[in-house]
This record gives structure tokens, sequence and C-alpha cells, in this order.
């Protein structure tokens, strides 16, 4: 009796050791990143390559940023996919005439991130005035061994 007792209590703490243990790899699985890791720097270029694009109207740059799935919602909460992103670059009465960029968080999880920011420009859509400061988040995966942007949202900040 006392055996069979003792091997119960074995295979109690066997199993018990074994959830702690798969608890303590989920907790370390949900931990973000650092910000200052290298796939934090990989993404903020990655956010200045995408200013870059925008201001320079380079569609093929901003093509291989967003994934073909990418959906935005603008600071006017119009919604947009990929490829009215790329025909908007391209519009005469869209301009990115200067940006300043602000600080940026970069969050990562596994294949997916989350970047948030902000950012002040001197910008046209549709041939009007949209210049201010704006606050944002992209969302980002790692697709094929490169991060796409897969979502995002922009608001502008009242003056």
């Amino acid at each position: 009796m006392k055996r069979t007792m003792a091997m119960m209590l074995m295979m109690a703490l066997c199993v018990v050791s074994e959830f702690a243990r798969a608890q303590d790899q989920v907790a370390v699985a949900k931990k973000p990143a650092v910000s200052g890791s290298s796939t934090a720097a990989e993404l903020r270029q990655i956010e200045k390559d995408w200013t870059d694009a925008q201001k320079s109207r380079n569609v093929e740059k901003l093509g291989e940023i967003l994934a073909d799935n990418w959906i935005g919602i603008g600071w006017d909460g119009a919604t947009s996919d990929k490829a009215k992103a790329l025909e908007d670059l391209k519009s005469p009465g869209n301009s990115l005439d200067s940006i300043e960029m602000g600080p940026m968080k970069v969050r990562v999880f596994g294949n997916t991130a989350v970047v948030t920011g902000s950012n002040t420009e001197k910008s046209k859509e549709y041939g009007k005035d949209t210049s201010g400061k704006y606050v944002w988040t992209d969302v980002f995966m790692k697709l094929n061994g490169k991060w796409r942007a897969i979502a995002s949202q922009s608001a502008r900040v009242p003056e």
C-alpha cells in the first residue's frame, strides 16, 4: 500500500512539474521581445523605408513592404487595401512633402510585431491639406522570411 501511494505521489509530482514548466513556456512565448533587439531595429528600418517610399512615390518599394492582404484604416476612418494604397501613391493630388518621425515602440511576439509611433508631416490627400501630427500603429507578420505589414491604423492628433 505504501509503495502504491508513493508511486501515485511521484506521478502527481511529475504531472504538476510538467504543467508548471508548460505554463512558464507559455509566459515566455507571450512576452514581447525587447525593443532594442535586432528585430526591432529591422522593423524601425522598414518604417523608415515606408516613409521614404511615400515621399519619393516609390510604388515598388511600398509594394514590398505591404502584404498582399494588407488593410489600413486612415486618419479619416476610411479603409484601404494594398491595391488602393499603391494607386493613391501615384495620384498627383497626394503628396508627403516633409515628415518628422517621433519615437517608435516595437513589440515582437514570435512572427508577429506591433509598431506604434507618431509623426508630424506636411502632406496633401486628394489635393486637400492634411498636414499635422499623427499617431499610428502598424502590425507586421514574418511571411516567407520577410517582415510584411498586414494592418495599419492612423489617427490625426487634434490641434
